[in-house]
């Protein structure tokens, strides 16, 4: 039996899908699962706690405990399955797990609690001295909700989560990546502790075969997703192939949403779609010339390959982090360098420059590796023995 914590986003995202994806596997996999979510939602709106309030409970929410606590006197778990836990549910949630002697896996979807923002990147700026324990240029940038005052208190939020002792309870750190392993390694880590399990993917067909011509983003509009710079790209395609320029739709909310909308105003070659889901979204998928993954920071690994991969499109990602694990340049797509606006551009014209047919031979093999990688049965077999190895 296991209980699944996680903190839900303000935004839907591709954690949240992949958080619902492992419940389900876990099932299938044989091991009764519960969830325990808790919503960063709750400090919204009027009975949201104070500033002050939220700011003490990020430390330790003591009613997150009692709920947690409540929950593991009702279900017995032999393991809690962590994901985020910030801000409603708060470390707390790690106190409970070494004090009533549960076992936590910890599945990594960022870098906390090694880096402040959780993406080792601020304002154009790569932080990997927070591996080591510097969070001081994440708190300069604002890496935390663009406040240094913010960023300073989850700063210390995080080293005093790392001193407690509390994180000696996590039996196996899952990465979901080479790169995110190599990482936590150097916070300190133990390699005994860490496990490396890619996303599986569960594939629902045959890819459509159908190519409309536009390009797709879909993802948070932050800037770390590489947002701007796919919008400067862009203004650099129009300048180069005019009319001939490809339409952009870009799906997703977050910061830069008014941004998009000014943009897609400005230019007859890009759309904004807000956020999209279900069959929206999967028409989307299947019907465009590719995917746009031009993400700054360095991603874990990147579902957005997997996603292209499983309707046959090309994925044009930056060569950063876990995407270089999941995109095979000029086989199943393009790496690109992070930020570079022109060698983007440059492969994106020599697409559109490709027959039908070698668009369509691509889709074969980014559908084929997909199958080959992300197999369900072989990740149901990789957690099994997680879990095994935690409870043991």
């Amino acid at each position: 039996m296991i209980i699944q914590v996680f903190n839900r986003y303000l935004h839907h995202g591709g954690e949240e899908a992949s958080v619902e994806r492992i419940r389900q596997h876990i099932k299938e996999a044989g091991i009764e699962v519960e969830n325990c979510y808790f919503d960063s939602a709750d400090w919204k709106g009027e009975t949201a706690p104070s500033v002050f309030g939220q700011a003490r409970r990020m430390f330790y929410n003591k009613d997150s405990a009692e709920r947690l606590e409540c929950e593991i006197d009702r279900l017995k778990p032999q393991a809690l399955l962590v994901h985020n836990v910030y801000p409603v549910a708060s470390p707390a949630v790690y106190e409970v797990a070494s004090r009533l002697g549960v076992p936590v896996i910890q599945y990594v979807h960022n870098f906390r609690p090694f880096s402040v923002g959780g993406t080792l990147y601020a304002k154009g700026v790569f932080c990997d001295e927070s591996l080591t324990g510097n969070f001081m240029r994440e708190i300069r940038l604002g890496a935390w909700q663009d406040s240094v005052i913010k960023s300073a208190l989850m700063a210390l939020n995080l080293k005093r989560l790392i001193h407690s002792g509390h994180l000696d309870n996590v039996k196996a750190w899952v990465c979901v990546s080479d790169y995110m392993a190599e990482a936590f390694t150097t916070a300190g880590v133990e390699k005994s502790r860490i496990h490396v399990l890619r996303h599986s993917w569960d594939v629902t067909g045959k890819p459509s075969g159908i190519d409309c011509g536009f390009y797709l983003f879909l993802g948070r509009l932050v800037e770390e997703k590489g947002v701007l710079m796919l919008l400067e790209t862009w203004e650099r395609l129009e300048k180069v192939l005019g009319d001939k320029t490809p339409v952009l739709k870009i799906g997703g909310e977050g910061p830069l949403e008014e941004v998009v909308k000014q943009k897609s105003l400005e230019s007859k070659h890009i759309e904004h779609l807000g956020f999209v889901e279900g069959v929206q979204k999967t028409a989307l998928l299947s019907e465009c010339r590719a995917m746009m993954a031009p993400s700054l920071w360095k991603e874990p690994l990147g579902l957005v390959a997997y996603e292209a991969q499983e309707h046959g499109k090309a994925i044009f990602s930056a060569k950063s982090g876990g995407l270089c694990e999941t995109t095979d340049h000029e086989s199943t797509g393009f790496l690109h360098g992070p930020g570079d606006c022109n060698e983007l551009m440059q492969q994106v014209v020599a697409y559109e420059a490709t027959s039908d047919s070698e668009r369509r031979e691509l889709g074969v093999r980014a559908y084929d590796r997909l199958i080959k990688s992300a197999s369900p049965a072989q990740w149901k077999k990789g957690f099994r023995k997680i879990y095994d190895s935690a409870i043991g």
